[in-house]
Protein backbone atom coordinates (compact mmCIF):
# COMPACT_ATOMS: atom_id res chain seq x y z
CA UNK A 1 0.00 0.00 0.00
CA UNK A 2 1.22 3.45 -0.75
CA UNK A 3 0.96 6.32 2.12
CA UNK A 4 -2.08 7.56 0.34
CA UNK A 5 -3.96 4.72 0.60
CA UNK A 6 -2.52 3.71 4.15
CA UNK A 7 -3.83 7.12 5.18
CA UNK A 8 -7.66 7.37 3.84
CA UNK A 9 -7.81 3.70 5.33
CA UNK A 10 -6.87 5.27 8.75
CA UNK A 11 -9.37 8.11 7.98
CA UNK A 12 -11.85 5.75 7.68
CA UNK A 13 -11.19 3.11 10.48
CA UNK A 14 -11.01 6.42 12.88
CA UNK A 15 -15.06 7.05 11.30
CA UNK A 16 -15.65 3.49 11.51
CA UNK A 17 -14.55 3.66 15.18
CA UNK A 18 -16.41 6.83 15.76
CA UNK A 19 -19.46 5.42 14.07
CA UNK A 20 -19.40 2.18 16.07
CA UNK A 21 -18.72 3.94 19.19
CA UNK A 22 -22.35 5.91 18.66
CA UNK A 23 -23.49 2.29 18.92
CA UNK A 24 -21.87 1.26 22.06
CA UNK A 25 -22.79 4.45 23.56
CA UNK A 26 -26.36 3.60 23.44
CA UNK A 27 -25.92 0.23 24.79
CA UNK A 28 -24.12 1.78 27.83
CA UNK A 29 -26.30 4.27 28.31
CA UNK A 30 -29.25 1.70 28.38
CA UNK A 31 -27.72 -1.18 29.60
CA UNK A 32 -24.38 -0.34 31.75
CA UNK A 33 -26.19 2.67 33.52
CA UNK A 34 -28.47 1.11 35.09
CA UNK A 35 -25.94 -1.24 36.97
CA UNK A 36 -23.74 1.53 37.84
CA UNK A 37 -26.68 3.77 39.70
CA UNK A 38 -27.65 0.65 41.54
CA UNK A 39 -23.97 0.06 42.77
CA UNK A 40 -23.44 3.66 43.63
CA UNK A 41 -26.90 3.66 45.76
CA UNK A 42 -25.83 0.50 47.15
CA UNK A 43 -22.14 2.61 48.02
CA UNK A 44 -24.27 5.21 49.20
CA UNK A 45 -26.22 2.86 52.02
CA UNK A 46 -22.79 1.18 53.55
CA UNK A 47 -20.74 4.09 53.09
CA UNK A 48 -20.41 6.64 56.38
CA UNK A 49 -19.15 9.38 54.75
CA UNK A 50 -20.16 11.73 52.34
CA UNK A 51 -18.20 13.04 50.28
CA UNK A 52 -18.90 16.29 48.06
CA UNK A 53 -19.92 15.57 44.02
CA UNK A 54 -17.35 16.96 42.23
CA UNK A 55 -18.78 16.28 38.57
CA UNK A 56 -22.86 15.52 39.02
CA UNK A 57 -24.14 11.93 38.50
CA UNK A 58 -26.06 13.14 35.57
CA UNK A 59 -23.06 15.05 33.78
CA UNK A 60 -20.67 11.69 34.27
CA UNK A 61 -24.04 9.80 32.71
CA UNK A 62 -23.98 11.85 29.78
CA UNK A 63 -21.75 13.84 28.51
CA UNK A 64 -18.53 12.31 30.28
CA UNK A 65 -19.72 8.47 28.96
CA UNK A 66 -20.35 9.87 25.38
CA UNK A 67 -16.75 11.73 25.58
CA UNK A 68 -15.52 8.13 26.68
CA UNK A 69 -16.66 5.62 24.52
CA UNK A 70 -16.75 8.18 21.64
CA UNK A 71 -12.82 8.68 22.04
CA UNK A 72 -12.13 5.46 23.04
CA UNK A 73 -13.68 4.17 19.63
CA UNK A 74 -12.18 6.98 17.48
CA UNK A 75 -9.08 5.75 18.96
CA UNK A 76 -9.27 2.54 18.94
CA UNK A 77 -10.48 2.61 14.82
CA UNK A 78 -7.29 4.24 14.10
CA UNK A 79 -4.99 1.95 15.33
CA UNK A 80 -6.86 -1.19 13.84
CA UNK A 81 -7.26 0.31 10.61
CA UNK A 82 -3.23 0.69 10.63
CA UNK A 83 -3.34 -2.87 11.84
CA UNK A 84 -5.40 -3.65 8.71
CA UNK A 85 -2.86 -2.07 6.65
CA UNK A 86 -0.07 -4.64 8.11
CA UNK A 87 -2.48 -7.51 7.88
CA UNK A 88 -4.03 -7.70 4.71
CA UNK A 89 -2.93 -10.55 2.79
CA UNK A 90 -0.57 -11.59 5.59
CA UNK A 91 -2.97 -13.38 7.82
CA UNK A 92 -4.90 -15.74 4.56
CA UNK A 93 -6.63 -15.23 1.48
CA UNK A 94 -9.00 -12.82 2.72
CA UNK A 95 -10.50 -9.92 1.35
CA UNK A 96 -10.72 -6.67 2.91
CA UNK A 97 -14.10 -7.07 4.58
CA UNK A 98 -13.24 -10.43 6.15
CA UNK A 99 -9.92 -9.39 7.21
CA UNK A 100 -11.33 -6.39 8.89
CA UNK A 101 -14.02 -8.62 10.71
CA UNK A 102 -11.46 -11.58 11.71
CA UNK A 103 -9.10 -8.23 13.01
CA UNK A 104 -11.94 -7.07 15.08
CA UNK A 105 -13.06 -10.35 16.62
CA UNK A 106 -9.37 -11.07 17.52
CA UNK A 107 -8.89 -7.11 18.78
CA UNK A 108 -11.93 -7.65 20.97
CA UNK A 109 -10.38 -11.50 22.35
CA UNK A 110 -7.08 -10.08 23.14
CA UNK A 111 -7.58 -6.58 24.22
CA UNK A 112 -10.46 -7.22 26.32
CA UNK A 113 -11.82 -10.79 26.62
CA UNK A 114 -8.56 -12.40 27.72
CA UNK A 115 -8.00 -9.44 30.60
CA UNK A 116 -11.57 -9.69 31.36
CA UNK A 117 -11.59 -13.65 31.99
CA UNK A 118 -8.64 -12.65 34.72
CA UNK A 119 -9.37 -9.63 35.92
CA UNK A 120 -13.31 -8.64 35.52
CA UNK A 121 -14.76 -5.57 35.21
CA UNK A 122 -16.22 -3.93 38.48
CA UNK A 123 -18.70 -1.61 39.73
CA UNK A 124 -18.43 0.79 42.32
CA UNK A 125 -18.03 0.04 45.27
CA UNK A 126 -16.37 -3.11 44.76
CA UNK A 127 -12.18 -2.56 44.93
CA UNK A 128 -10.37 -0.83 47.50
CA UNK A 129 -9.11 2.12 46.67
CA UNK A 130 -5.37 1.44 47.97
CA UNK A 131 -4.40 -0.73 45.39
CA UNK A 132 -6.16 0.79 42.06
CA UNK A 133 -2.38 1.09 40.93
CA UNK A 134 -1.69 -2.61 41.47
CA UNK A 135 -4.79 -3.72 39.70
CA UNK A 136 -4.66 -1.17 36.92
CA UNK A 137 -0.96 -2.36 36.75
CA UNK A 138 -2.14 -6.50 36.55
CA UNK A 139 -4.81 -5.24 34.04
CA UNK A 140 -3.02 -3.65 31.32
CA UNK A 141 -0.10 -6.25 31.73
CA UNK A 142 -2.80 -8.94 30.85
CA UNK A 143 -3.48 -6.90 28.03
CA UNK A 144 -0.55 -6.61 26.88
CA UNK A 145 0.05 -9.98 27.13
CA UNK A 146 -3.18 -10.87 25.41
CA UNK A 147 -1.88 -8.93 22.59
CA UNK A 148 1.82 -10.35 22.28
CA UNK A 149 0.56 -13.93 22.41
CA UNK A 150 -2.58 -13.38 19.93
CA UNK A 151 0.32 -12.15 17.16
CA UNK A 152 3.10 -15.08 17.82
CA UNK A 153 -0.16 -17.46 17.55
CA UNK A 154 -0.23 -15.87 14.09
CA UNK A 155 2.74 -16.30 13.54
CA UNK A 156 3.69 -19.82 14.28
CA UNK A 157 0.09 -20.33 12.39
CA UNK A 158 1.57 -18.82 9.00
CA UNK A 159 5.29 -20.74 9.80
CA UNK A 160 3.89 -24.07 10.11
CA UNK A 161 0.88 -23.95 7.28
CA UNK A 162 3.71 -25.11 4.77
CA UNK A 163 4.34 -28.20 6.32
CA UNK A 164 1.17 -29.25 8.52
CA UNK A 165 -2.09 -27.37 6.00
CA UNK A 166 -4.14 -24.38 7.25
CA UNK A 167 -6.58 -26.38 9.58
CA UNK A 168 -3.57 -28.21 11.57
CA UNK A 169 -1.57 -24.77 11.58
CA UNK A 170 -4.50 -23.17 12.89
CA UNK A 171 -5.72 -25.64 15.82
CA UNK A 172 -1.88 -26.11 16.92
CA UNK A 173 -1.61 -21.96 16.91
CA UNK A 174 -4.88 -21.77 19.00
CA UNK A 175 -3.81 -24.00 21.37
CA UNK A 176 -0.51 -22.76 21.66
CA UNK A 177 -2.14 -19.14 22.43
CA UNK A 178 -4.81 -21.72 25.06
CA UNK A 179 -2.05 -22.70 26.97
CA UNK A 180 0.06 -19.43 27.26
CA UNK A 181 -3.07 -17.60 28.43
CA UNK A 182 -3.47 -20.06 30.94
CA UNK A 183 -0.06 -19.72 32.39
CA UNK A 184 -0.54 -16.44 32.48
CA UNK A 185 -3.99 -16.82 34.16
CA UNK A 186 -2.33 -19.31 36.58
CA UNK A 187 0.69 -17.30 37.82
CA UNK A 188 -0.35 -13.94 37.99
CA UNK A 189 -2.01 -12.74 41.09
CA UNK A 190 -5.56 -13.08 41.61
CA UNK A 191 -7.79 -10.05 42.73
CA UNK A 192 -11.04 -10.41 44.70
CA UNK A 193 -12.30 -7.31 46.40
CA UNK A 194 -15.89 -7.80 46.29
CA UNK A 195 -18.04 -6.98 49.49
CA UNK A 196 -19.24 -10.14 50.80
CA UNK A 197 -23.03 -8.34 50.84
CA UNK A 198 -22.50 -7.08 47.30
CA UNK A 199 -25.30 -8.33 45.35
CA UNK A 200 -24.23 -11.29 43.13
CA UNK A 201 -27.09 -10.37 40.48
CA UNK A 202 -26.07 -6.98 40.53
CA UNK A 203 -22.26 -7.68 39.76
CA UNK A 204 -23.22 -10.06 36.72
CA UNK A 205 -25.22 -7.66 35.26
CA UNK A 206 -22.54 -5.00 35.12
CA UNK A 207 -20.20 -7.35 34.04
CA UNK A 208 -22.25 -8.66 31.25
CA UNK A 209 -23.09 -5.15 30.31
CA UNK A 210 -19.20 -4.25 30.12
CA UNK A 211 -18.73 -6.93 28.17
CA UNK A 212 -21.71 -6.49 25.70
CA UNK A 213 -20.40 -2.76 24.80
CA UNK A 214 -17.20 -3.90 23.95
CA UNK A 215 -18.89 -6.61 21.57
CA UNK A 216 -20.79 -4.19 19.92
CA UNK A 217 -18.08 -2.06 19.72
CA UNK A 218 -15.97 -4.34 18.02
CA UNK A 219 -18.62 -6.29 16.22
CA UNK A 220 -19.78 -2.63 14.84
CA UNK A 221 -16.33 -1.51 13.72
CA UNK A 222 -15.45 -4.56 12.02
CA UNK A 223 -18.41 -4.71 9.91
CA UNK A 224 -18.76 -0.69 9.10
CA UNK A 225 -14.75 -0.37 8.13
CA UNK A 226 -14.93 -3.91 6.65
CA UNK A 227 -17.15 -2.36 4.10
CA UNK A 228 -15.34 0.92 4.02
CA UNK A 229 -12.06 -0.52 3.16
CA UNK A 230 -14.18 -2.65 0.19
CA UNK A 231 -15.15 0.11 -1.44
CA UNK A 232 -11.65 1.98 -1.06
CA UNK A 233 -9.22 -0.96 -1.87
CA UNK A 234 -11.97 -2.63 -4.36
CA UNK A 235 -13.80 -0.36 -6.02
CA UNK A 236 -16.68 -0.81 -8.66
CA UNK A 237 -16.05 -0.10 -12.09
CA UNK A 238 -18.30 2.43 -13.75
CA UNK A 239 -21.13 1.72 -15.69
CA UNK A 240 -22.22 3.60 -18.71
CA UNK A 241 -25.44 6.15 -18.22
CA UNK A 242 -28.71 4.22 -18.32
CA UNK A 243 -30.02 4.59 -21.78
CA UNK A 244 -26.89 5.43 -23.50
CA UNK A 245 -26.44 3.77 -26.72
CA UNK A 246 -22.64 2.90 -26.85
CA UNK A 247 -21.05 2.70 -30.45
CA UNK A 248 -19.85 -0.78 -31.66
CA UNK A 249 -16.19 -1.24 -32.38
CA UNK A 250 -14.93 -2.32 -35.30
Amino acid sequence: MNSTTVRNLLVRGMLAGLAAGVLALVVAYFLGEPSVDNAISFEDAHSHEHEMEVVSRSLQSTAGLATGVLVYGVAFGGIAALAFCVALGRVGRFGPRATALLLSGCALLAVYVVPFLKYPANPPSVGDPDTIGKRTTLYFLMMLLGVLLAVAATILGKRLAPTLGTWYATVLAVAAFAVAIGLAYAFLPAVNEVPKDFPATLLWRFRLSALAIQAVLWGGFGLLFGELAERQLNPKPATAESGRRVPATH
